[in-house]
């Protein structure tokens, strides 16, 4: 494989080149000089651009409210080079202790990008006061409530380094931007490590600003904030065939009904597409968005999205950049799921025969409960909410604590 190279990071990339070759990473060169529909941000030296895309989670309980489950309880499908909460201090300049991974919202997937007409050094910090970083690239100086990444090097248009391991993940999407690479050397011998953004996940209980719960069939939303909510997605998959309904500045309280199954993926992703574009994302950043997060956005299932009022975020996640940018823009998508009677009927089904004499049977209806994957927790729960039968509660219990180890 040919590798190019800069002669201003040749040097500090070469030791990571060969820890990386030593732990069976395979590394991918990308030269990432901006687009012209990038550039024309630019007017003036200096000037920096920062915009950033990622998730908020959470699981509608029967009055909307979110429910407390352990995100982690799953596959988070993650390179095995990214740094996670689990490993203690080799993803860290100082070593942090690990946290409760349990909370009513999964933070899944922000990415900052950095566009800038000349290379500049740039300092970020992001404060996560009510949760707990988990997951983050490239190493940063200090993780907890908060991830420092100290100063790291902006460097448009710049050879470097990615890593890429063999096996598929949604982590790669996030790339295929004009955004400019950027570098993080770090302290006590560690090599640079390079991306094309900054990346890191958490876990936190905080209120978010739409509520959401199914009543007599029905769609109940409820927005409990102070500002508008711009754009708000309903959709449904039920047995693959797929429906939505799209709100536009939604305040107060409405009832909608489940929508009619006769969309199709391509038009909501358009749709989807637009909104990420129209709140200020560039068009090459919300097709990296939605291509991360297809597989999952879609699954079987009733859910609502919606894009976070821009005050809501910086509230939730207030972020320092020094030099301040010349433009900031953060385009936080509020996915709301939503426990559909379908879905509690079919666990309840199964956990009906957790009691039965077969072994096999038994099998069998664990895995099928296990199939809803990080839901099945708040799923089950909800059951043991209703249960009186005092073994089954029992037994319910042993099933929850089972799926209860966080995913690596």
């Amino acid at each position: 494989m040919k590798i190019l190279s800069s002669p201003r990071i040749v040097t500090c990339c070469l030791a990571a080149v060969a820890i990386a070759t030593a732990i069976g990473i395979k590394l991918s060169v990308r030269v990432s000089p901006a687009s012209k529909a990038a550039q024309k941000v630019f007017s003036g030296a200096n000037r920096l651009v920062v915009h950033e895309w990622g998730t908020f989670t959470s699981i509608a309980g029967k009055d909307g409210v979110a429910l407390e489950w352990r995100p982690l309880n799953g596959s988070t499908n993650l390179p095995g080079f990214v740094h996670t909460i689990q490993e203690g201090a080799k993803g860290l300049r100082h070593p942090t202790l690990k946290a409760d991974l349990a909370g009513t919202v999964r933070m899944e997937t922000p990415v900052l990008y950095f566009y800038s007409d000349n290379e500049m050094d740039v300092s970020v910090k992001v404060d996560f006061p009510k949760g707990k970083i988990t997951e983050w690239y490239p190493q940063a100086r200090d993780v907890g409530t908060s991830i420092d990444w100290g100063r790291l090097k902006v460097m448009p248009g710049a050879a470097v380094y990615l890593p890429v391991e063999y096996k598929e993940s949604h982590y790669y999407p996030a790339r295929e931007t004009d955004a400019a690479p950027v570098q993080v050397c770090a302290t006590n011998g560690k090599p640079a490590q390079q991306e094309k953004f900054l990346f890191y996940r958490g876990v936190g209980t905080f209120d978010l600003p739409v509520s959401v719960k199914l009543e007599s069939g029905k769609v109940v939303l409820r927005n409990l904030g102070k500002d508008e909510i711009a754009n708000l997605i309903i959709f449904e998959n039920r047995g693959g065939k797929l429906g939505y309904r799209l709100l536009y500045g939604f305040t107060g309280e409405t009832m909608v009904e489940r929508p009619l199954l006769d969309k199709n993926i391509e038009s909501l992703l358009n749709d989807l597409k637009v909104m990420l574009v129209a709140s200020g994302l560039y068009e090459r950043e919300a097709t990296a968005m939605i291509k991360t997060w297809r597989s999952s956005w879609f699954e079987e299932g009733i859910r609502v999205f919606y894009i976070l009022p821009r005050q809501a975020t910086d509230a939730v996640l207030p972020i320092t950049i020094d030099p301040k940018p010349t433009e900031i823009v953060r385009v936080l998508v509020g996915r709301v799921e939503v426990i559909t009677p379908e879905m509690e009927k079919s666990v309840q089904r199964e956990v009906s025969l957790l009691g039965d004499p077969s072994p096999q049977v038994r099998k069998t209806a664990v895995l099928n409960i296990r199939k809803y994957g990080r839901f099945s927790e708040p799923i089950l729960k909800r059951i043991l909410g209703n249960q009186e039968n005092g073994l089954m509660r029992e037994r319910i219990k042993e099933l929850i604590a089972s799926t209860a180890t966080p995913a690596p």
